[in-house]
């Protein structure tokens, strides 16, 4: 991977624009997060920062989270690309557009010629059975591309990696349930290092409990309130902004909820909630692989909400899952938080999509290039 020493890995999410160099060796050389709101974020301190960071020869890497039917593998950015991408914007309206808007300030602060590549949250679902991606739905809407997809995909892969270095266990037979948790949360069920399952569908609308997010609830539930008044784009507003934590502790802060807990009836509606669904999501991934090896907790409220971690084991002792509360409550990512004698191991593990994105790119932009003379 002679001249391609550096890359710089830009996530736009829906509440902060992560921008991580990364050295040859993978070493973080220098760091940046920028506020966002509801995706939104400043165009022109995007570009400043991009500029500041990167340097001639280096590589940026794009996290983008819907790639749709199309995109099953990193691609290098071009005009074309950046026109399908915005055309499956609909199906994650959060995440989509600051992807994009990202390219766009990177295309504008960097040096014409810098290879941009675009990483798929949805790509490592690609592997998904299809009894996991198919909805019992029309044939009509599913040749319209009706299906599930997946996302978090990045983080979920880091998770089946690392996971298996530091099991130590033969990772082709290693079954890991990944929970990345934060504002979005979604579950991947991965048997050797391929996603079988996973909690998001169609769009990162479903699944968990998430910040402003509502997760699953019945379809049905939706032409009921267009019947009593409530317009589909008004259901969608509130279901990807007013929805999740907010609706029922007001605050999309997971912190916040604990500390509400004890004398709040919304917070501790709020965690119950939370906690009810990500149990049983857990356990269903499981199912999905016939048992379980690893439960691994990653992003924010994975890596920081010992709590959420705990409460969610004590309800999985069936499936052999234990906590040891002392290693739990000083955890510091990456740790083995296990019971002594638990059959299954319990790890927390650093959100690092970075790595996976740098990855992808290097080998990418080697394999795109002609061999030389």
């Amino acid at each position: 991977m002679a001249g391609l020493t550096r890359v710089l890995a830009v996530n736009a999410g829906s509440s902060s624009v992560k921008l991580r160099l990364l050295g040859p060796d993978d070493a973080v050389l220098a760091s940046r997060d920028l506020p966002a709101t509801a995706g939104r974020f400043d165009h022109a301190e995007l570009a400043g920062a991009l500029g500041q960071l990167a340097a001639p020869g280096d590589v940026v890497a794009h996290r983008v989270v819907h790639g749709g039917s199309r995109f099953v593998a990193p691609v290098l950015v071009d005009g074309d690309v950046r026109q399908a991408l915005a055309e499956l914007a609909d199906l994650a309206p959060l995440h989509q557009a600051p992807s994009l808007a990202a390219m766009q300030a990177a295309m504008q602060a960097l040096p014409a010629g810098t290879p941009e590549v675009a990483c798929f949250d949805t790509a490592f679902h690609a592997t998904l059975p299809a009894a996991a991606t198919t909805y019992a739905v029309p044939q009509a809407w599913r040749s319209q591309g009706v299906r599930r997809y997946g996302f978090h995909g990045l983080s979920h892969a880091h998770v089946a990696r690392r996971t298996a270095e530091l099991a130590g266990a033969d990772p082709r037979r290693q079954r890991v349930v990944s929970c990345h948790l934060g504002s979005g949360a979604s579950l991947a069920a991965i048997v050797g290092g391929r996603s079988v399952d996973t909690t998001m569908g169609f769009t990162p609308l479903d699944g968990l409990v998430m910040a402003t997010r509502s997760g699953s609830l019945d379809p049905g539930m939706l032409p009921w309130l267009v019947d009593h008044g409530v317009p589909l784009d008004e259901q969608s507003r509130a279901l990807e902004h007013s929805s999740g934590l907010v609706a029922l502790a007001g605050t999309p802060d997971m912190e916040a909820v604990l500390q509400g807990a004890a004398d709040d009836a919304g917070c501790r509606l709020a965690l119950d909630v939370y906690l009810h669904r990500l149990r049983g999501a857990v356990a269903a991934m499981a199912a999905a692989m016939g048992g379980l090896d690893v439960l691994a907790f990653t992003g924010g409220v994975g890596e920081h909400a010992a709590p959420v971690r705990s409460a969610c084991a004590a309800g999985l002792g069936f499936l052999g899952v234990g906590v040891d509360e002392a290693a739990n409550v000083g955890a510091v990512p990456d740790a083995d938080i296990s019971a002594a004698g638990a059959p299954v191991r319990t790890v927390v593990l650093e959100a690092r999509e970075d790595l996976e994105m740098a990855s992808q790119a290097r080998q990418l932009v080697v394999s795109d290039r002609p061999p030389s003379p």
